[in-house]
Formats: C-alpha cells, sequence, structure tokens
C-alpha cells in the first residue's frame, strides 16, 4: 500500500513539473516545428520553380495521397505510444508491453496496406498517378518508411525526448528538401528524383531513432520493475476503456484537417488532371504556410487554456475567455493583413514564390485568405473546446464539415472547378467557426474524463495531433 502511495505521490510530483515546463516545452516546439514547415515549403517552392505543370502537379498528388494514408493508418499507433508510455512514466511502470501491443498493431497496418496498396496497384499507378511507376513506387514505400516513423514519434513523444522528436521531423524535411536543391543545381535531374525526396526522408531520418532507442532499452532493462499483482487492472487502462474516447476524438479531428488541406488537390486531380492539381495547391499554400507559422499559439494554447479551465482561481473564467478572445482578434489583423497584400500584388506575389507556369486568380486567392483566417480561428475555438472537455462534440463539427467540403467539389453548382475549391474553402471553414462557436458557448459535461489535466498523456497527445500533421 505504502509503494502506491509512493507511486502516486511520484507521479504528482512529475505532473507538477510538467505543467512548469509547459511554457519552455510549447516554445522549443514551436520553434521545432515551425522551422520544420519553412524547409518542407521550401521543397515545393523548389520543385515547382524546376519542374514542368504536369510533373509538379503529380508530386503535389503524391504529397497528398501520401499524408492522407500515413495519417489515417498511423497517428492511432502514435497516440497511443504518446499518451500510454508518458502514463507509466509517471506511475514509474514499465514501457514494455504498450511498446509489444503497438508494434504487433503497427505490423499489421503496414502488412495490411502493403497487401491492398499490391492489389490495387493498377487503379494507383494508372488512374491516380498518371501511369508513372516511379510514383507509385515512392508512394508505396514512403507509406511503409513512415510506419516506423511515427512509431518513434510516439515513443519519443511518450518519452518527453523533445530534442530527438524534433530532430526526427526537422531531419526528414531536410532530407527532402535535399532532392529538391539537388535536381535545381543539376546534380540530379526529373520528376523522379524530387519524388524520391517524398521516400527518403522517413528513412534517413530513422537514423536518429537508434540513439534513442538503445539508451531507453537499457534503462528500462535496469529498472524494469517485478509483476504486479494488479496486472489485470493495468491491461485494462491499457485497452483504452479510461479515454479511448478522448483519443478517437483528437483523431477525428486530425483526420478532417488532413481533408480540409490535401482532399483539393485530390479531387482537382481526378476532375482536371495532375496540372490543375498543382495549382490549387499552390492557392491553397495560402491556407497551409500561416497554420504551420500558427503552431507556436495552437501548441502553447492548449495547456494554459487546460491549467485555467481546471484551475479554482474565481478569475480563471474571466481569463480564459479572455486569452480565446485576444487569440481571435490577433487571427482577425493578420488575415486583414495578408488581404491587403493579396489585393495589392497577390499573383505577383505567387508568381515570385511558385514560378510563372501559372496565372494566379485575385479573387481566388482572397476567397482562400479569408478561409484561411477563419480555419486559424476554428483551430483556436477547437483548443478551447479540448481544454473545456469538447472533444467529442468538436469531432463530430470537425468531420461534418469536412464532409461539406469534399461534398461541395462535387456539385457542379459552379462550373469552375478550381473556384468550387476556394469557395468551398471558405464556406466549409466558415460553417466550423460557426459550429465550434456555438460548442464553445455552450459546453456540456456529459464526458469530464474528457478534460485532459495539465501535463498528462491527453494533453500532450492533443498537442502533437494539431502540431505534426504537415511535416
Amino acid at each position: 500500500m505504502s509503494g502506491a502511495n509512493g507511486a502516486s505521490a511520484n507521479g504528482a510530483g512529475k505532473a507538477t513539473a510538467s505543467s512548469a515546463d509547459y511554457g519552455k516545452t510549447a516554445s522549443f516546439l514551436a520553434v521545432g516545428v515551425g522551422l520544420t514547415g519553412v524547409i518542407t515549403y521550401a521543397y515545393f517552392l523548389i520543385a515547382s520553380h524546376t519542374l514542368s505543370k504536369p510533373d509538379y502537379g503529380q508530386i503535389t498528388v503524391l504529397w497528398s495521397a501520401v499524408f492522407i494514408t500515413i495519417s489515417t493508418l498511423y497517428r492511432p499507433i502514435e497516440q497511443l505510444l504518446s499518451r500510454h508510455i508518458s502514463e507509466r512514466e509517471v506511475k514509474g511502470e514499465s514501457v514494455t508491453e504498450p511498446m509489444r501491443v503497438a508494434s504487433t498493431i503497427q505490423l499489421g497496418l503496414s502488412l495490411l496496406f502493403a497487401v491492398l496498396a499490391l492489389a490495387l496497384r493498377g487503379p494507383i499507378q494508372n488512374d491516380l498517378l498518371e501511369g508513372n511507376e516511379t510514383l507509385y513506387w515512392v508512394f508505396f514505400t514512403s507509406v511503409l518508411f513512415y510506419a516506423a516513423s511515427y512509431f518513434a514519434r510516439g515513443f519519443l513523444a511518450g518519452k518527453q525526448r523533445f530534442g530527438l522528436f524534433v530532430a526526427l521531423i526537422l531531419s526528414e524535411s531536410c532530407f527532402r528538401t535535399i532532392f529538391a536543391v539537388l535536381v535545381a543545381i543539376s546534380v540530379l535531374s526529373g520528376q523522379g528524383a524530387v519524388a524520391i525526396g517524398i521516400t527518403a526522408a522517413p528513412a534517413l531520418s530513422l537514423l536518429v531513432v537508434p540513439f534513442a532507442f538503445a539508451r531507453k532499452a537499457q534503462q528500462e532493462k535496469a529498472t524494469a520493475p517485478p509483476p504486479a499483482s494488479d496486472e489485470p487492472e493495468l491491461h485494462e487502462k491499457f485497452s483504452f476503456r479510461h479515454g479511448g474516447g478522448f483519443a478517437a476524438a483528437v483523431l477525428l479531428i486530425m483526420f478532417s484537417e488532413q481533408a480540409f488541406l490535401n482532399a483539393g488537390p485530390l479531387i482537382i486531380r481526378g476532375l482536371q488532371g495532375a496540372e490543375e492539381a498543382g495549382y490549387i495547391f499552390n492557392v491553397l499554400m495560402l491556407a497551409r504556410a500561416p497554420l504551420q507559422l500558427f503552431q507556436s499559439v495552437s501548441t502553447s494554447i492548449l495547456p494554459h487554456l487546460t491549467s485555467l479551465h481546471t484551475s479554482d482561481d474565481p478569475d480563471s473564467d474571466r481569463e480564459f475567455g479572455h486569452t480565446v478572445k485576444m487569440v481571435l482578434l490577433g487571427i482577425v489583423a493578420f488575415t486583414a493583413l495578408v488581404a491587403a497584400v493579396v489585393l495589392i500584388a497577390g499573383p505577383k506575389c505567387m508568381q515570385i514564390a511558385f514560378g510563372k507556369k501559372f496565372t494566379y486568380d485575385r479573387l481566388g486567392l482572397l476567397l482562400v485568405t479569408f478561409g484561411m483566417g477563419l480555419y486559424l480561428a476554428s483551430v483556436t475555438l477547437n483548443q478551447a473546446c479540448v481544454a473545456m472537455g469538447q472533444v467529442r462534440r468538436a469531432a463530430v463539427r470537425w468531420i461534418t464539415c469536412a464532409a461539406i467540403f469534399i461534398g461541395w467539389n462535387f456539385l457542379p453548382i459552379i462550373s469552375d472547378e478550381q473556384r468550387r475549391v476556394e469557395l468551398g474553402f471558405l464556406v466549409a471553414a466558415g460553417v466550423l467557426f460557426g459550429l465550434l462557436w456555438w460548442v464553445y458557448r455552450r459546453p456540456h459535461l456529459d464526458h469530464p474524463e474528457d478534460v485532459p489535466a495539465p501535463g498528462s498523456g491527453e494533453e500532450l497527445e492533443a498537442r502533437l495531433a494539431i502540431m505534426d500533421e504537415n511535416v
């Protein structure tokens, strides 16, 4: 009994320390992820300048297909690891069991993907990737390599080894962009070399992982506790009976974000071809780039709001609302600034960034700009809803709006498919903002266990779900 109390006290102490360090952690992660995003966008900027319009369009279609696939298949395992490893670290328990179970599931998912991808090679290669065999094998190998990458991300996040976590995702962006640079300086040539960067990124970045696993394996061997009499209880907790709904809801939100950011190019690819998919991918960069820079806010606001929501301070509710209001006002100001730049020189700036292969429409850029503002505001409200224990209600709104966005793009109400995507992004982001605002202003208390305690695995899980969608 005393041992249990000691473990509890130790866990409380670690949780308190974790909460106190959140400001530094959030800043460190924001800088790392932000730098990763900048390097990732450099990959597309270089590719856009060096490849023809059809070849660049196929690269954007490949990228969208890879990231929708890996997010759907592997994020559950990343979340499972980050959640249960962090919880067992706090309790002083061995992480061997969650590692074993997670690795078994991840292997099964990878094999399932391999079988389906090989069975559907014809439709994937011929219909999606323009019959390009090289792009098909890049897609195939990239998804398999990312299985190991996402497993490593979950492990490092659970261990709170954020230095190696950032090194992993940063190295991915660097290795990927190196291939585009080599094409730009004529060391390599062609679309295939640029595409290979997508599969080389997760493969080469795993060089940092042995440093983490080797050290931690030695620690686990030296400090592994003896089998406990309450082992059935540990199995029950690991079965997601406690908090499983939270993890599923975060995953649903993440999948919806992928639909918002990646469905447009894939839909245009099906309707108009790869060349036009590259165009709409560039236009939607107006939403992607600010979202990446916004990570410094979105990753730090969740622990702050969670602490305020769980605080007994009588002023905490007022401070909670003030924080959300200030962030929303900042987004309004930023959106107005971007809109002014688009009005003055939007098409010219896009051609400077992505080359003169495309002629950009000022109205379309404005539609995406205002959609970007509503989307950033929705992300802010989402973090507030998660802090208030409304993650399940928020997830329903996210998936509903993602379905609206996808469905709208297939309705021939507007004949111009490009304009349909631009307007659809704006409308869907606006609907999402309105629905999340309703949840934020009228919270329910049906699932109080969904409130992520400061420093908990659930909070870390939610922050990482927002952070690494596009890296």
